[in-house]
């Protein structure tokens, strides 16, 4: 288990250093963990907001909003995240049509500090996806990497960070290195 996940990170690592280029992204250097990186007791509580989703498959499904519910609790030694996205893509008054989406992932700590990989991450090359997270200043990171069936890889980034009140959420997908999707939001912290 601990080869298929160094090998999931040796991977990403890789893909994730191209992708700058074939978004027309910038590259940016990404600080080493620093005694400002929050704890991750810092993130826990319960958020609630919303977002709107944009990105190349919009032709498909349009520039959506999204209601989005997050939360971060102590468990054993590391954390439980879980979250909730609802999605309204029109329909009608007494008809909505109205998707949900909820995940509930638990996280350990890695060796190195401010790093935590989730326990319900499997083998990447057996079409189950390796999740990890991290944190670096104020920002908690959430990635999952996942092996399509037609060989292209699939990264999903959560990126929430805190500010004031709440917290700001930034979701891109990439597959293959190309940006299919990004949802930004606000949530307000709840408790």
């Amino acid at each position: 288990m601990r080869k298929v996940f160094a090998f999931a990170l040796a991977v990403v690592a890789g893909l994730l250093t191209a992708v700058p280029e074939r978004v027309n992204a910038q590259p940016r250097t990404v600080p080493r963990e620093t005694s400002r990186d929050l704890p991750i007791a810092a993130f826990f509580g319960r958020f609630s907001g919303s977002g709107i989703a944009a990105g190349e498959d919009a032709d498909y499904i349009g520039v959506t909003q999204r209601d989005l519910d997050v939360e971060f609790a102590a468990q054993g030694s590391g954390f439980r995240a879980s979250w909730t996205t609802v999605l309204r893509q029109g329909g009608t008054r007494g008809n909505p049509d109205v998707r949900r989406r909820a995940t509930a992932l638990n996280f350990v700590p890695m060796e190195r500090p401010g790093q935590y990989r989730a326990v319900e991450s499997g083998n990447l090359l057996s079409g189950q996806p390796v999740t990890w997270a991290r944190i670096r200043g104020t920002t908690l990171y959430i990635y999952e990497v996942n092996l399509l069936e037609d060989g292209r890889w699939d990264v999903q980034t959560y990126a929430r960070t805190l500010s004031g009140s709440g917290m700001q959420l930034q979701y891109t997908r990439l597959v293959d290195g190309e940006r299919l999707r990004v949802v930004r939001g606000r949530l307000v912290k709840q408790s």
